[in-house]
């Protein structure tokens, strides 16, 4: 099915499900996918397994210089995000300079929208690396995934690439407890000829279980919105979205649905 691709670093504003006015960053190439994970429902596509040039990543000074210029363009037009947000076409923390970009994002936003929050969507997988680690504890959105508390279901829906322990995971998504918000997307379907289905008793079950040890500040729960790279994929009802929510709210945790 049809999917896309951000085609520049510094993108939006958007209207985010979630976050309200959002003003994108892409820390990754503007013409491939990058990505520690291979979602079989993420709008950027498959990620690419094998390239035949190594992808180039922009420069912390470029995306500085980029978001500088949008700001100040959007505060003289008085149209000021309500975030900005480093999401784009794969991880972002797999930048090497991810830290550095992050102070950078945070001086800029001080000086020019200082009602700004700055948010990171990530998959989780870079958690182990204490640099992205201290980084997202200085955001004001740090927004972690946690699809699934079984690893079978985990490397059917997101399909790692490299090096991936769920319990390692969730140790590391631990350590910032309330300072963390947890996303996960609900889908059910089939993939390769297997059935998946994140939101059967059981997969609730162990994922309210990994929450109560997580401790989050914020529990996000969502839906495919648009096409998916995988055929067969069932967006979940708001009704079956709204009971998860009444889970996880009944578990004693505040939480966010998004159709």
């Amino acid at each position: 099915m049809a999917t896309f691709l951000f085609d520049k670093i510094i993108f939006g504003p958007v209207k985010s499900r979630r976050l309200g006015v959002s003003l994108g960053v892409n820390l990754l190439p503007t013409d491939s996918k990058v990505c520690s994970f291979d979602c079989i429902y993420c709008e950027c596509g498959w990620t690419p397994r094998k390239r035949e040039q190594k992808a180039v990543l922009p420069a912390r000074e470029v995306v500085a210089e980029r978001l500088e210029t949008q700001l100040k363009k959007m505060k003289e037009a008085g149209e000021l995000p309500d975030v900005i947000t480093f999401a784009g076409n794969g991880e972002p923390t797999l930048h090497p300079d991810f830290a550095g970009i992050i102070d950078d994002t945070i001086r800029l936003r001080d000086t020019y929208a200082p009602a700004c929050r700055v948010a990171v969507l990530s998959n989780s997988t870079m958690l182990h690396k204490e640099s992205v680690f201290q980084a997202l504890l200085k955001v004001d959105d740090n927004i972690l995934k946690l699809d699934s508390a079984f690893e079978k279901t985990v490397e059917l829906l997101d399909c790692p690439m490299g090096h991936f322990k769920l319990d390692e995971v969730i140790e590391q998504l631990a350590r910032f407890g309330k300072s963390a918000a947890i996303q996960t997307l609900f889908v059910r379907g089939e993939y390769k000829g297997e059935k998946v289905d994140n939101t059967t008793q059981e997969e609730l079950n162990a994922w309210l279980a990994a929450l109560k040890k997580i401790n989050p500040g914020q529990v996000m729960i969502y839906t495919i919105a648009r096409d998916t790279p995988a055929q067969g994929l069932e967006k979940i009802s708001i009704d079956k979205l709204n009971r998860i929510a009444d889970m996880v709210k009944a578990a004693g945790f505040d939480v966010q649905v998004s159709a």
